[in-house]
C-alpha cells in the first residue's frame, strides 16, 4: 500500500453502507452486514494480494486525518444505530438485529483499530479521541492496559491479554477481562502516585463516561436504548477480547540468564498478510511490526513472513474459529510449537556463545 486510498475506501465504505442500514434498513441492512463479513472474507481468498510493505521510514500525514474523521463517525454511527435499534426508526425486528450486528462489527474491526492507532498518537487530542472510543464502548481501562501492560509485559504472565498455551478463548475472556482492568489501574496508580487530583485519574474518565452513556441512553431512549448500548458494547468487547487472544496465543518470551524477558520481537505476535482486512483494519494485522516499533503509523508498518508468525486464514476468520476451542488448538497447537522450539533453539544459542 503506498498510500491510504485502500484504507480509506475500505473504511469509509463500511461507515456509509452502516449509515444507509441505519436510516433505511431493507437491503441496506443486508448490504452492510455482508460487506464486513462474506465480501471481507471473499475478496481476501479470492484476490490473490498481498499487501506490500512500504518504506518503514516513509512519512503519511494525511494518516491521522483518516483517523480523526473515523473516530468522529464511530460517535455518529453510535447514535445512528441507537436511533435505528432502539427508537422511533419505523425499522422491523431483523432490520434492527441486521443493523446492530453490522455495527457491532464497526464498533470490532473498524472503531478498535482507529482507537487503538489513536492512543499511540504523540498529540494528547487524539490520545483523548482514542480514550473516549473506548470509553463509549464501555472498556475504556483498555486504553491504559494496552500502553501501561500490555505493551510492556506481552507474552508473559504479568500480561492478562496474552494467551496462554493451550488456554481456551472462554477461559482466557474471564481472565482477562478482570485481569486488564486491574493491571490498568495498577499501572496508572504507580505513575500518578497521588500528586494529583482524583478527578484527573484515567479511570475517572472511563468510569465516568460509562456511567454517563448509560444514564443519558436509559433518559433519553428508554430501557430499550440502555440495552442496545450494553448489546453493543458487550459485541465489540467480545471483539477486542478475540482480537488479543489470537494475535498472542501461546507465543511467550523466553526468560534470559539473570531472569530477565527477552526484548519483545516479531516472533511474539501473529499475523496476516491478507489485503482487504488488512485494510479495512487498518493493518491491525501486521501486529508484530507493532509490538517492535509501537510509534509507527499504521501505513508503514512491515511483515516479513520469514522471522514472523502467520495465521493460517485472516484475522477477522480466525477469531471466529477461537469461539471453538477444540478446532483452534486443533488449527493453532502445532503452529505454536513450532515457534516456541525456535524460541528454545534461539535461547540456548545465545546462552552457548556467552
Amino acid at each position: 500500500m503506498k498510500d491510504l486510498r485502500l484504507f480509506t475506501i475500505a473504511t469509509c465504505l463500511s461507515v456509509l453502507l452502516i449509515g444507509l442500514s441505519a436510516a433505511w434498513g431493507g437491503a441496506w441492512a443486508w448490504i452492510a452486514l455482508g460487506y464486513l463479513t462474506v465480501l471481507t472474507f471473499l475478496l481476501d481468498r479470492l484476490i490473490a494480494a498481498e499487501a506490500a510493505n512500504t518504506d518503514p521510514d516513509a512519512e503519511f500525514p494525511a494518516a491521522d486525518n483518516l483517523l480523526t474523521v473515523l473516530g468522529v463517525s464511530h460517535f455518529a454511527l453510535y447514535g445512528a444505530a441507537l436511533w435505528a435499534i432502539a427508537g422511533p426508526s419505523g425499522l422491523g425486528g431483523l432490520e434492527r438485529f441486521l443493523t446492530g450486528f453490522a455495527t457491532g462489527l464497526f464498533f470490532g474491526q473498524v472503531s478498535h483499530p482507529v482507537a487503538h492507532e489513536l492512543i499511540h498518537r504523540p498529540k494528547r487530542a487524539k490520545r483523548v479521541l482514542g480514550r473516549l472510543i473506548y470509553t463509549s464502548l464501555l472498556v475504556g481501562h483498555h486504553a491504559s492496559a494496552h500502553l501501561r501492560v500490555h505493551h510492556v509485559h506481552v507474552g508473559s504472565d504479568a500480561d492478562p491479554n496474552s494467551a496462554r498455551p493451550g488456554e481456551g478463548f472462554y477461559r482466557y475472556a474471564l481472565r482477562a477481562s478482570a485481569g486488564s482492568f486491574r493491571a490498568g489501574l495498577a499501572a496508572e496508580n504507580r505513575l500518578r502516585a497521588g500528586r494529583k487530583p482524583v478527578w484527573t485519574h484515567p479511570y475517572a474518565l472511563y468510569l465516568g463516561g460509562a456511567a454517563a452513556l448509560s444514564i443519558a441512553a436509559l433518559v433519553f431512549g428508554g430501557p430499550d436504548a440502555l440495552l442496545a448500548v450494553l448489546a453493543l458494547s458487550l459485541y465489540a468487547q467480545m471483539q477486542i477480547l478475540l482480537s488479543d487472544y489470537v494475535q498472542h496465543y501461546g507465543l511467550r518470551r523466553a526468560a534470559l540468564p539473570d531472569g530477565r524477558l527477552e526484548p519483545v520481537g516479531p516472533q511474539h505476535s501473529w499475523n496476516a498478510p491478507h489485503w482487504f482486512s488488512s485494510a479495512l483494519m487498518l493493518n491491525a494485522p501486521r501486529h508484530s511490526d507493532h509490538h517492535v516499533t509501537p510509534a509507527r503509523g499504521y501505513p508503514a508498518l512491515q511483515l516479513d513472513p520469514e522471522t514472523m508468525p502467520m495465521l493460517p486464514m485472516p484475522l477477522p476468520f480466525m477469531a471466529t474459529v477461537a469461539l471453538f476451542p477444540t478446532l483452534w488448538r486443533r488449527m493453532m497447537d502445532r503452529r505454536c510449537a513450532m515457534w516456541r522450539d525456535r524460541a528454545e533453539r534461539r535461547a540456548s544459542g545465545a546462552m552457548a556463545g556467552e
